[in-house]
């Protein structure tokens, strides 16, 4: 069965930096769509980045510039490099894989990032 793992989330002063990686098992991973997702309570689930098959890749507009998403393929990873962080990139981030044109829609459990001085 699919499963995404994500891990490297934990406590940065502002400007600081972190890798989040999510290793992804059970899916084609270089037929999805990976993206990162992150939450604060109460708040709905907001789109960071993705990164399409080809390699592609799109930004929300709050992190775009500081935020790099990639993915190493050959072990099914997606990564996102977070730099220059902000006190407002506080919240649980999630990793997410969709195989375009099905239903097949994967999320991780989250890996909270924490960022304050």
């Amino acid at each position: 069965q699919a499963r995404l793992m994500e891990s490297g989330g934990g406590f940065a002063q502002p400007g600081e930096s972190l890798t989040l990686s999510c290793v992804a098992s059970g899916i084609a991973f270089n037929m999805y769509v990976m993206n990162w997702y992150r939450q604060v309570p109460e708040k709905e689930r907001e789109f960071v980045a993705a990164i399409a098959t080809t390699g592609s890749t799109n930004y929300a507009d709050s992190v775009k510039g500081r935020f790099t998403i990639s993915r190493d393929n050959s072990n099914n990873v997606v990564y996102l490099q977070m730099n220059n962080l902000k006190p407002e990139d506080r919240a649980v981030y999630f990793c997410n894989a969709i195989l375009p044109g099905t239903l097949n829609n994967y999320w991780g459990q989250g890996t909270s990032v924490s960022v304050s001085s």
